[in-house]
């Protein structure tokens, strides 16, 4: 393989594993707060691409003005969620959280289907992203470049609002225990409504990269990406936020090389993510930079 070659599936790599990481921090997130694996992220993703397709495509809306109101609108759709679904339930068994996150997951499939249909549509993917760059020997599409780029922005300025502002901190209060954050004065609804809503919007941020590199968005499209997302988070160490960048990347770039590498595997792509939740999961149930956190009661 030329060196070129290399750079090329590096590039690749490096871009995939920041879709990833984008949307398993959604995962890692909810599940720092409350405990939940949101099975329904992926189809939040899924519907993000929709809202931009319909946006762009069907009225028409500029992509530059289109793809912000995308992620402002499926924050909101990760709120309502949060609030029919999820909230009632806060007191409940885990095994019942769990049913309706499945249920939540079924149903924004089963309504895409109804309301856009089930051909797969094109995603409107805007010039500037769709140029090409040649290094070498090597042509690349810009997006490749475009897409670590956007993510490290997005991610610092999640770390800069968890780290060093005050709703931050009431994250991580509410995270370490939801009735001492009550006590101290702590809105534990409103802390919890915002996080599904901030991990929805990295979700989107995802999915419109996502649908501009693998241009066709279809209902059942986000069932893949997100099981392997939510792979990255466990292999990273779920509800860690810097595990769930680290797993996203380890996840991207392994898939790639493989592929680039032993070519006659490429079928075998998707369960090469399997494969690496079993080994993490029998060597380091916790994750790479995951803590073993006791079971509350």
């Amino acid at each position: 393989m030329t060196l070129n070659l290399f750079l090329q599936h590096l590039s690749n790599g490096i871009s995939l594993g920041s879709l990833y990481a984008l949307i398993a921090i959604g995962y890692t997130m909810v599940y720092g707060i409350l405990r939940l694996i949101n099975f329904a992220h992926g189809d939040i993703f899924m519907m993000a691409t929709y809202f931009a397709f319909f946006g762009v495509i069907i009225f028409a809306i500029p992509w530059y003005i289109s793809f912000p109101l995308v992620l402002i609108l499926t924050a909101l759709l990760g709120i309502l969620v949060e609030a029919s679904a999820y909230r009632p339930l806060r007191d409940a068994p885990k095994i019942s959280i769990l049913i309706s996150a499945i249920g939540v997951s079924f149903l924004l499939e089963n309504l895409a289907t109804v309301l856009f249909g089930g051909v797969p549509k094109p995603f409107p993917t805007p010039e500037i992203f769709t140029s090409m760059v040649k290094i070498g020997t090597v042509s690349i599409q810009k997006l490749t470049f475009y897409i670590p780029v956007i993510t490290i922005v997005f991610l610092f300025s999640l770390f800069y609002l968890i780290y060093r502002t005050k709703t931050g901190m009431a994250m991580r209060a509410v995270s370490r225990d939801h009735e001492t954050a009550k006590v101290m004065g702590i809105n534990v609804n409103l802390i919890i409504s915002l996080t599904f809503g901030i991990g929805s919007a990295l979700a989107a941020v995802g999915g419109l990269m996502w649908g501009m590199k693998f241009p066709q968005i279809a209902p059942l499209m986000g069932i893949i990406p997100g099981l392997k997302c939510f792979i990255a988070a466990v292999i990273g160490g779920i509800g860690n936020i810097y595990g769930a960048v680290i797993g996203g990347f380890i996840l991207g770039i392994g898939e790639i090389m493989i592929v680039a590498f032993l070519p006659d595997l490429t079928g075998y792509r998707d369960a090469f993510a399997f494969i690496l939740l079993i080994v993490i999961l029998l060597y380091k149930p916790t994750g790479i930079m995951g803590e073993k956190i006791a079971e509350k009661v």
